[in-house]
């Protein structure tokens, strides 16, 4: 028989959650959490083993279109490890995108798996990713979960740069009352890092995984709300200065210096708000960080949220000033710069102009003027006809040839660049398996909205398991390429391009036979490779063999990695 929670709870409005990743931990052998999490989480959707000891069961043998109650579609595993799977899905009866975790009924983890899930339903709290459903089914034990395509785990967003004083700030505040409230109701999460936390599109942060993560992966902790008050510190750091407080590198960041142990914030970054560097210090002196200015450690999320609200409010800044689109034009006059501004409605005096020449002298000079004037008219429209004349003779000289500084400049002008385009497209496969092949064509269809994106890898920045990843485009016809604008999804250090010349589409033409056109390197998400020397090719190869890390992306279907995304490619001649 079916056993389905009575915890669980459908809401036609609910939007989705991100999938989870997959994650390496290193916790110690008997399940319990390290207070310093040190592990990384990376993109496992390819298969990964896991470090469980007996009791381990393989995961259920599940495929894309599998129904789960006749009612969740499977869409895409983003994660297998340790004997569970996660799945993007659709609830077909309520037709919305859902996150699903799937266990053998058999696994050693399941039963804690449901006890977490039925818990976490129960709390109900808006700020935590809800769980919708927890079933045990078929001899299969799955969770079924939120997908919320507008959210953006903390992970990518410190890929481009630390957070802004007030977003760090908002982030605190939130994470701390959560899970204030969550141990209140006897909940923890034990696995709260950059990749458990998203910022919503109305600002709004949110919390995955309250209690389900870890019982996915079998921690547990003696200590769990020093467990999680010290995660919130790690998260504070993190978003004040773009680094992880540990030796380890994690998440996309880099760790601490060795051997120089846990410094404030502020010492490591330079504008760091003094005030957020303290109570990041309170949250990590667990792990042996001094507290600052001798003010007492935050050992609990309540008493973390006690000492955020003995801090000054942080503002957000200021918008910045507009200017109106039209501005009064203001004219000068001549010999009015330093005066008094009139007083408005005051009555000014009329200069009195100069007298005029009224002696017989005066009038003499007059008309002596004038005959001057008349003469150097007569004189200049003489010499304007002269000059008219001279050249409708040279107009008539058929033998004539004109050398004009215009011409000249007409000569050598730089010719218009002209647009080339794309007639189609296809994946070039190195080696190992292609990425997405179907959706090649998505990248020059005119929207940036769409588009191609390659798998997410643990390693990088550079591609080591394969030369690189691209798209040979087809431009119909021999043309002449001096320039390839590539539009990237991700941002971050950083995408590497090459532009390559080939004889034929085909992926068994080797890159040693093909001519690189140029190379760039970015950090933003545009990337212009420009040809020194333009060269004729019908076929031109998009070649990544660099891609920056990025978390997971619910609108592209794609886990924390290495990654790109290509989303829209034209080429100049």
């Amino acid at each position: 028989m079916a056993e389905r929670s009575t915890a669980a709870v459908d809401v036609a409005d609910n939007s989705g959650d991100e999938p989870l990743t997959a994650q390496a931990d290193q916790s110690t052998a008997d399940g319990v959490a390290k207070n310093r999490e040190r592990d990384t989480d990376t993109d496992e959707a390819q298969g990964s083993g896991g470090t469980e000891g007996p009791g381990k069961a393989s995961p259920p043998e599940l495929h894309s279109g599998h129904k789960l109650a006749r009612r969740y579609r499977l869409e895409e595993c983003v994660t297998r490890l340790d004997g569970f799977s996660s799945w993007r899905a659709v609830d077909e009866k309520l037709r919305r995108a859902v996150g699903v975790h799937i266990l053998p009924a058999d696994h050693a983890r399941a039963r804690s798996v449901l006890a977490a899930a039925r818990s976490s339903a129960l709390l109900g709290d808006p700020r935590f990713v809800q769980v919708l459903d927890a079933v045990e089914e078929n001899d299969l034990v799955y969770v079924v979960h939120e997908w919320l395509p507008d959210a953006t785990e903390l992970t990518t967003l410190l890929a481009s740069g630390p957070l802004e004083v007030y977003d760090a700030y908002q982030m605190v505040t939130q994470v701390s009352a959560a899970m204030a409230a969550a141990h209140r109701e006897g909940l923890a999460h034990l696995r709260l890092n950059p990749n458990a936390v998203l910022r919503s599109s109305t600002g709004q942060w949110r919390i995955r995984g309250l209690a389900v993560n870890a019982a996915l992966r079998g921690i547990s902790s003696d200590t769990p709300q020093r467990t999680d008050t010290e995660a919130i510190g790690a998260l504070l750091y993190a978003a004040l200065t773009q680094r992880w407080p540990y030796e380890s590198d994690a998440y996309g960041l880099s760790g601490l210096p060795k051997d120089v142990g846990l410094i404030a914030p502020d010492q490591v970054r330079a504008g760091v708000h003094r005030g957020l560097s303290e109570l990041t210090m309170r949250a990590l002196v667990n792990d042996g960080a001094t507290a600052s200015r001798h003010e007492s450690a935050c050992t609990t999320p309540e008493e973390l949220v006690k000492a955020i609200g003995e801090m000054p409010r942080i503002r957000p800044p200021e918008p910045a000033f507009t200017a109106p689109p039209e501005y009064q034009r203001t004219t000068y006059q001549q010999g009015t710069y330093g005066r008094q501004a009139p007083h408005p409605g005051a009555t000014q005096p009329v200069p009195t102009p100069p007298s005029p020449l009224q002696s017989r002298t005066g009038r003499a000079l007059k008309w002596a003027v004038s005959a001057l004037l008349i003469a150097a008219l007569g004189l200049g429209s003489w010499q304007l006809a002269d000059a008219l004349m001279d050249q409708g003779k040279q107009s008539d000289d058929t033998n004539q040839t004109q050398t004009t500084d215009d011409n000249d400049k007409n000569g050598d002008k730089t010719k218009p660049v002209k647009p080339i385009k794309i007639q189609g497209a296809q994946e070039y496969v190195a080696e190992g398996d292609a990425q997405h092949p179907g959706d090649v064509d998505l990248t020059y269809d005119g929207s940036t909205s769409t588009g191609w994106r390659t798998n997410s890898y643990k390693d990088g920045p550079e591609i080591v398991i394969k030369p690189g990843v691209g798209i040979v485009y087809d431009l119909g016809s021999t043309q002449k390429v001096s320039t390839a604008t590539i539009a990237l999804r991700y941002g971050g250090p950083h995408t590497t391009v090459k532009l390559y010349a080939t004889d034929t589409p085909d992926s068994s033409t080797p890159l040693s036979s093909m001519t690189e056109l140029g190379k760039v390197t970015t950090s933003g998400t545009l990337a212009k490779v420009t040809v020194d020397k333009p060269v004729k090719s019908r076929y031109v190869l998009v070649w990544l063999t660099a891609m920056p890390y990025s978390g997971e992306d619910s609108a592209n279907y794609s886990g924390t990695g290495y990654k790109q995304a290509i989303t829209d490619v034209k080429f100049t001649g």
